[in-house]
């Protein structure tokens, strides 16, 4: 895995964190002074999971000051998520990230919370993280839930509905006996382009179990464009958190999304805040060899 040379000479070394939120996995770059330039074809290079670290995407630590994208609200947050897809596609929002992103934040001393929490910066505006322990609750841009559309995997359509979380996302609620396991996302589904313009991330999802303290319960799948199947989606899990209190007819609660990699939970609370909480754990350091 190269990168191109530096200006000094010699070969370029990047150090990196590893992370996850439920088996959504993260490199963590950290360029605090906004020095590195990643193009597309080093995030790709990082993210392949055989010739490269492996990952479903690179987050970039920058000063919000530094980071083109993130001035205009560096008097709200210090930090800025700079968050690329797998195949190095540049990304608006991504909700496991952001408590990885927090987490990393904390735990190198970066950041320290404040009584009402740690302002990180995205693409799709600042958001709030809280740290609880192992799990970490972040207040999420408002879910805006838009228009009916459809999906295809093979030769199968399903209904869906289209979902503002920062970022496109297509809820698809599974009915009529079809099971989660049977679905083939080993390519990715189809869409509607003029509906999704810039592409889509799309959420299969069922009902569940009824789960004690929880309004609401289901279980996901989902296929993040620029990353392929991952094990969890913390904007997707909210996006179908979203679509089930609508669809129950509840303007609050609490709701319990399982993803392949484990459980988030979605709240909308009677401020009108929505949360998305899960853990989030960092797994290694490290420096590419060049």
């Amino acid at each position: 895995m190269r990168f191109p040379e530096p200006t000094s000479g010699g070969e370029t070394q990047i150090k990196f964190t590893k992370g996850h939120g439920t088996g959504n996995d993260f490199v963590l770059v950290s360029d605090p002074d906004g020095a590195l330039t990643l193009t597309p074809a080093q995030v790709a290079a990082l993210c392949d999971r055989r010739f490269g670290i492996g990952a479903d995407g690179v987050l970039r630590v920058v000063r919000t000051a530094k980071d083109p994208d993130g001035a205009a609200v560096a008097a709200d947050a210090e930090w800025f998520m700079d968050y690329r897809n797998a195949d190095g596609s540049i990304a608006e929002m991504c909700g496991n990230g952001v408590r990885v992103f927090t987490r990393f934040l904390v735990s190198s001393g970066l950041a320290t919370p404040g009584p009402a929490g740690l302002p990180v910066a995205t693409r799709a505006g600042v958001v709030v993280a809280v740290l609880e322990g192992d799990s970490i609750r972040v207040n999420m841009p408002t879910p805006r839930v838009y228009a009916a559309s459809t999906a295809t995997t093979g030769p199968l359509t399903f209904p869906g509905i289209a979902v503002d979380c920062g970022n496109p996302h297509l809820v698809c609620v599974l009915h009529d006996g079809v099971e989660l396991p049977s679905l083939d996302l080993t390519v990715a589904p189809g869409f509607d382009p003029a509906l999704f313009r810039s592409g889509v991330n799309v959420e299969f999802a069922v009902a569940a179990e009824p789960i004690e303290g929880f309004d609401l319960h289901l279980a996901m799948r989902v296929y993040e464009r620029g990353s392929g199947e991952t094990l969890s989606c913390g904007s997707g899990a909210l996006a179908v958190g979203a679509v089930a209190l609508r669809d129950a007819g509840r303007s609050t609660g609490t709701v319990a999304v399982d993803v392949p990699g484990g459980r988030l939970l979605v709240t909308h609370d009677a401020d009108d805040r929505w949360w998305l909480a899960g853990p989030a754990v960092l797994v290694a350091n490290g420096e590419t060899l060049g």
